[in-house]
């Protein structure tokens, strides 16, 4: 009895130090390391690094050619002792439209670190690409590497859904989560392992490939109307976007550099529903029963919010999935001092949503649970912004369009981040920044001309119409 149980540890203990000494070997030569594993869901035509070296300034700048998605931004090719870099992925609300990167919170973080630890050389290089959702961003991250990181901070969520792209072949994908994804991503047997599986799950039908560059529904003239219910399809792009949040934490593990996430911030309150619609099982009759009920809601006075109520319930009783009513319902609880369910009612009308631009709470979820798994600093700017808002709902207060913060907001972002750096032990406050944070502040605003601003209105309003869907190139016909 006694061998046998001896065989058996020592079966066990030969079967282990296989596995051991494979990994070993692999890592001695450098195989199956994270940042070199594909994406099983989509590929893409071509990849162009984002940063270019300039011999003359010696930078790596972002070269002309990439300046359409990106803002311009540069960092020194030589990185002296001093210097803590920070690379900052995202898409516009990094960037910081409609403005530029002179207001983004990106700017702000830097001014903050700088009065904070003024003996430190603070380098925060901005990566926020337009329309770039975190399938796009994973290549830049894993480009940054090759420049000498001491942290990423990634803010990315709202433009998951902005281009079309199947993902019939990888549903079978999605089992890759869960609370002991961080240990075994960092295994290269485990890696060289998950990426035969996954080639072996899509060799039957070819993974999708995008365009270099993004290639949103929305950049069409009519690109709106693309956009149906699709639960399978959203549900699938929200597994890919968790999956994507998994590899750039495991790369980051893999190179010893911090990664902090942050959670999103969305108008809430004064930001309606970008397309609506009924939903498709119902029945002629039920539309018109939902248009009528609806229509006598919306005539009604303000005085009669209690019966506009009752009319709009009665008709979510018909189709509880129209993104419209569920905006003119929050819109009347909130008029009636009933918030609590205001709130709900317009979380309800921003996650259904034909064409969400707004980052749902499913994927907020997903964010929270990868964080949580792999003890990922999260930081909740959608709390704090709803902590700092009338009936804590976000609006107009901190938000300039649907996504995008005011400038305030985008100053309480980097103020988060300045917190989460101390509680990290990143650094210690030398000085009592906040102090004069106030003058710094107005000091950077004041070296802004009028220019800037105007060029920000102008931009706002492009967006306006490009989320309408009026925007002016022609979607080519399929053959």
């Amino acid at each position: 009895m006694r061998r046998r149980l001896w065989f058996r540890i020592l079966a066990i203990a030969f079967g282990l130090s296989l596995v051991g000494a494979c990994e070993l070997v692999l890592r001695q030569f450098d195989w199956g390391a994270p940042q070199t594993a594909g994406d099983p869901f989509v590929g893409f035509a071509e990849i162009h690094p984002l940063f270019e070296l300039n011999p003359e300034t010696q930078r790596y700048e972002i070269p002309v050619n990439r300046q359409t998605f990106f803002q311009p931004d540069s960092f020194p090719a030589t990185k002296s002792e001093r210097t803590f870099r920070i690379f900052v992925f995202g898409g516009t609300t990094v960037q910081g439209r409609p403005y530029a990167i002179e207001t983004s919170f990106t700017t702000w973080l830097k001014l903050n670190l700088r009065a904070l630890a003024p003996d430190r050389d603070w380098q925060v290089v901005n990566c926020g690409g337009v329309s770039y959702a975190s399938y796009r961003l994973l290549p830049i991250l894993r480009e940054t590497l090759a420049y000498e990181p001491d942290m990423f901070i990634v803010y990315t969520g709202h433009n998951e859904f902005l281009e079309a792209r199947s993902y019939a072949q990888t549903k079978r994908l999605a089992s890759t989560s869960g609370p002991v994804f961080k240990t075994l991503a960092n295994s290269r047997l485990y890696a060289l392992s998950s990426q035969a599986c996954n080639q072996l799950l899509t060799s039957q039908q070819p993974k999708p490939q995008l365009a270099a560059e993004v290639d949103a529904l929305l950049d069409y003239r009519g690109g709106l109307a693309k956009y149906h219910r699709d639960d399978p399809w959203r549900d699938q792009v929200i597994q890919h976007f968790e999956y994507n949040l998994q590899r750039m934490i495991a790369v980051s593990d893999a190179n010893d550099i911090p990664l902090v996430l942050v959670n999103p911030v969305a108008n809430l309150r004064d930001s309606p529903p970008f397309k609506m619609e009924c939903s498709s099982d119902l029945s002629a009759a039920e539309r018109e029963q939902v248009k009528t009920t609806w229509e006598r809601a919306k005539a009604l006075p303000a005085a009669q919010t209690e019966q506009a109520v009752e009319l709009l319930r009665a008709a979510l009783a018909i189709d509880s999935r129209h993104p419209g009513l569920w905006f003119h319902l929050a819109k009347c609880l909130d008029r009636s001092g009933q918030h609590e369910l205001a709130k709900q009612a317009y979380l309800r009308a921003k996650d259904e949503d034909i064409c969400p631009l707004r980052v749902m709470e499913s994927q907020a979820a997903a964010m929270r649970r990868v964080a949580h798994a792999t003890k990922t600093p999260w930081i909740d700017a959608r709390a704090e912004f709803a902590r700092l808002s009338p009936q804590t709902i976000v609006g107009k207060e901190l938000m300039i369009d649907h996504v995008h913060p005011t400038i305030r907001g985008h100053q309480l972002i980097a103020e988060l981040l300045v917190d989460e750096l101390i509680q990290l032990g990143t650094l210690s406050a030398q000085t009592d920044w906040r102090e004069t944070q106030h003058a710094d502040y107005k000091h950077h605003l004041a070296q802004l001309d009028a220019t800037y601003f105007e060029r920000g209105r102008e931009r706002l309003a492009g967006l306006r119409r490009w989320s309408e869907g009026r925007a002016l190139k022609v979607m080519e016909q399929e053959p």
